[in-house]
């Protein structure tokens, strides 16, 4: 599609629960578009009234995101659709929503592609975890079934991140009790109703969740945080790191950590020796 045939795409971050964290600029681009291109109109449209924002919207979900955006392209090649703005549920398009699709087809096409700053869950969040926020990995929705979602745990078991997860407070107890196997007695935090009357940072240590989190009342998306790998390595020699086991159960924790060894696969190689 020509660039000339099409305009500007903004991106446009909308509060995550309290409608005053919108930004003026996020309200003076919902004003000035042609047309808003929204995850569930209804939704939007309670934040749109509060604003006192009429305009066109359009639907944009899954699971037809390739559909709609060869829709929504077509119409931003109108000449009295020349810009629209991108909005999510909550917070900013793209992160954990169908709008990457979209984005990058109007990338493609040579849209004018614009993102504006602003709310987010899972910033907030970090900061307020107490977990090193120096150096983190976001990594979203995490897989549902039980399988999948340890082996995608397992995997991030051994990175030296600050992990970070979105999950719904239906699956959060499976979570952290998957978590809580993969990654046992680490740092964590729960972070709920970011923004809202019921904000709530809960904190303590995975082997524990428990009862950490059963008087708790879990409502509104889960910002879960968990400390990132960090191996024992403090005793130094010969110019190198060695990790510091004093018990077996240091040593335990070296082989899970470093080598992804299970107790039983450990005891195995030990009980083999003379």
């Amino acid at each position: 599609m020509p660039q000339t045939d099409i305009s500007t795409l903004y991106l446009v971050p909308v509060p995550i629960g309290n409608l005053q964290d919108i930004t003026l600029r996020a309200v003076s681009t919902l004003r000035s578009v042609d047309f808003i291109i929204a995850e569930d109109t209804r939704y939007s449209l309670k934040l749109l009234n509060h604003l006192g924002i009429k305009k066109r919207l359009v639907s944009y979900f899954k699971p037809k995101e390739n559909e709609k955006a060869g829709e929504i392209l077509r119409l931003l090649s109108q000449a009295n659709n020349r810009s629209a703005a991108l909005i999510t549920d909550s917070g900013s398009p793209g992160i954990s929503d169908p709008g990457f699709i979209l984005i990058r087809k109007a990338i493609d096409a040579g849209v004018d592609v614009i993102p504006l700053p602003g709310p987010t869950a899972f910033v907030p969040a970090l900061t307020a975890s107490g977990i090193d926020p120096s150096r983190f990995l976001f990594l979203g929705f995490p897989p549902r079934k039980k399988n999948q979602l340890k082996q995608f745990l397992n995997d991030a078991c051994r990175l030296p991140y600050t992990l970070i997860f979105y999950e719904s407070p239906r699956r959060v107890h499976e979570f952290l009790e998957t978590a809580s196997e993969v990654f046992g007695n680490r740092p964590f935090a729960l972070v709920k109703e970011l923004t809202k009357m019921n904000e709530k940072v809960i904190r303590g240590n995975l082997n524990k969740w428990r009862n950490i989190v059963s008087s708790e009342v879990l409502l509104g998306e889960m910002v879960v945080i968990i400390e990132g790998s960090s191996p024992p390595t403090n005793v130094k020699g010969n110019g190198e790191e060695k990790p510091q086991l004093n018990s077996l159960e240091d040593l335990f924790t070296y082989f899970k950590e470093t080598f992804q060894m299970s107790r039983n696969e450990l005891k195995k190689i030990l009980m083999k020796r003379d």
